[in-house]
C-alpha cells in the first residue's frame, strides 16, 4: 500500500490509472445500488455524466503516458480535473438540497399542487416524478450518495490535478 501511495505522489501514469479505477468503481457501485432497489433521482443521474466521461478520459491519459505523449496525458488529466471539480460542486449542492439547506429544482423537489378534478389528478400521476431529489434513499456513515459523490469527485479532482502537474513538471525537465 505504501508503494501505491508513493507512486501516486511521483508518477502521473499511476495517478491516471488510479483515477480511472476509482471512477469506474464508483459508477459501478451506483449501478449496484440501483440494482438493489435504490432508484436514483434526476440529479443523481446527472452526476453520473462525470464518471461516464471522466473514467475513459483518465484511461486515455494513461495510454498517452504509456505512449510517451506526456503533454497529451497532462491535457487529458486537466480535462478530468475540470470534470470532477464541477461534479464535486454539483454533488455538494445536491447534498445540500437533501439536507434542506437550500431548495432544489422544482421538477424533482418542489411542492406538489392539489388536483382540481379527477382528470387533473390522472394527468399529475402520469407526469409526476416519483423519486424526489430532496429525499435521501440511503445514508452511509452519515452521508447520502450525493454527499459521497461530492467527496469522491473532490478526491479525483485533487489526484488528477497532481497528475497533470507532475506530467507538466516532468515534461519541462
Amino acid at each position: 500500500m505504501a508503494d501505491v501511495i508513493g507512486s501516486l505522489r511521483r508518477d502521473p501514469l499511476t495517478i491516471a490509472i488510479f483515477v480511472t479505477l476509482v471512477a469506474a468503481t464508483t459508477i459501478s457501485r451506483a449501478w449496484a445500488f440501483e440494482w438493489f432497489g435504490y432508484a436514483p433521482c434526476e440529479l443523481c443521474l446527472q452526476q453520473r455524466y462525470a464518471y461516464y466521461l471522466g473514467a475513459p478520459l483518465a484511461a486515455l491519459a494513461a495510454i498517452a503516458f504509456v505512449a510517451g505523449w506526456s503533454l497529451s496525458g497532462a491535457i487529458g488529466l486537466a480535462l478530468v480535473v475540470a470534470i470532477f471539480f464541477a461534479n464535486a460542486i454539483f454533488g455538494g449542492w445536491h447534498a445540500g438540497v437533501e439536507w434542506g439547506f437550500w431548495a432544489g429544482p422544482t421538477g424533482c423537489s418542489g411542492a406538489f399542487t392539489k388536483a382540481l378534478d379527477a382528470s387533473d389528478f390522472m394527468r399529475q400521476l402520469e407526469t409526476t416524478k416519483l423519486v424526489r431529489c430532496d429525499e435521501v434513499a440511503i445514508r452511509i456513515l452519515g452521508l447520502s450518495l450525493a454527499g459521497w459523490n461530492a467527496v469522491i469527485s473532490f478526491a479525483l479532482f485533487v489526484l488528477a490535478c497532481l497528475g497533470a502537474r507532475l506530467a507538466l513538471v516532468r515534461r519541462r525537465a
